[in-house]
């Protein structure tokens, strides 16, 4: 899968927001705490694949004790870079798509997470709180997207909290598996061409599409056509290789009564 390239002014200023970070001496995630956001938006930042707004080059400001050096930079580097075709923040346009499909390799697909499970994941009250409210803003909605998620197998088993938190996700993902607007399929462990990591795909009413894929350092959204055309590909095929939504319900109380008996 081609990687979408930085354009070089999102690439200067990402480079001043990792300097001044890491001369503060903090982590991404110590960053992303202080500006309430998520560690793989100050990852998109640093590494140029996004293009944030001046306000949030303030709060980076403030957060750093940096003075207005960012402020400034954001001045001198971004003023004039457009944005991209939709907003940097993936949930942004999750939040407004008609369509979204998911590849998960390694945990439940957010969106289908129950708290207790999040919050064995996420690092602060903040950050479950804002997976919730990406739940409610996407799905508890009078006309809620169409929705088709395709998990790896290994997440049905990878633990995350203990043994009664798995039997509650996979018991809520057992009753997902019914609604109508929703298809959730499990593909067994296998290699699959072309698919190397975690995927989402978000369509709009009109048509245009925001892919989000996760890296080893977070994430990053791009809107490249090629890069769609493959992602697209690579979950058709999933589709058509996991198991059908009927033997994925049947997989599923499989493994929620291994985890009872554990």
């Amino acid at each position: 899968m081609a990687k979408r390239k930085p354009s070089p002014v999102l690439k200067a200023f990402g480079a001043e927001v990792r300097r001044l970070r890491e001369g503060a001496g903090i982590t991404r995630t110590e960053l992303a705490e202080r500006v309430v956001v998520t560690p793989s938006y100050v990852s998109q930042v640093e590494s140029g694949n996004t293009r944030c707004r001046k306000d949030f080059a303030e709060r980076l400001d403030q957060a750093l004790g940096g003075g207005e050096q960012l402020a400034a930079a954001w001045t001198r580097h971004l003023r004039s870079a457009s944005y991209p075709k939709f907003f940097a923040d993936f949930s942004e346009a999750e939040a407004t798509a008609d369509l979204l499909r998911a590849y998960e390799a390694t945990f439940v697909y957010g969106l289908f997470q129950i708290e207790t499970y999040a919050r064995a994941l996420l690092l602060t009250d903040d950050a479950v709180a804002a997976r919730m409210r990406r739940q409610e803003a996407t799905l508890q909605v009078r006309t809620p997207p169409t929705i088709g998620v395709v998990l790896g197998e290994s997440v049905l088993h990878r633990c995350v909290g203990d043994s009664a938190i798995m039997h509650k996700q996979l018991e809520y993902l057992l009753e997902i598996t019914y609604r109508e607007h929703i298809c959730l399929q499990v593909a067994p462990t296998r290699y699959y061409r072309g698919v190397s990591g975690s995927f989402n795909i978000a369509t709009q009413p009109t048509g245009d599409e925001l892919l989000y894929m996760e890296t080893a350092t977070g994430g990053v959204t791009s809107n490249d056509t090629k890069e769609l055309l493959d992602v697209v590909s690579s979950f058709t095929m999933l589709q058509a290789k996991a198991l059908c939504v009927d033997a994925t319900r049947v997989y599923i109380k499989k493994v929620m009564d291994e985890w009872t008996r554990m």
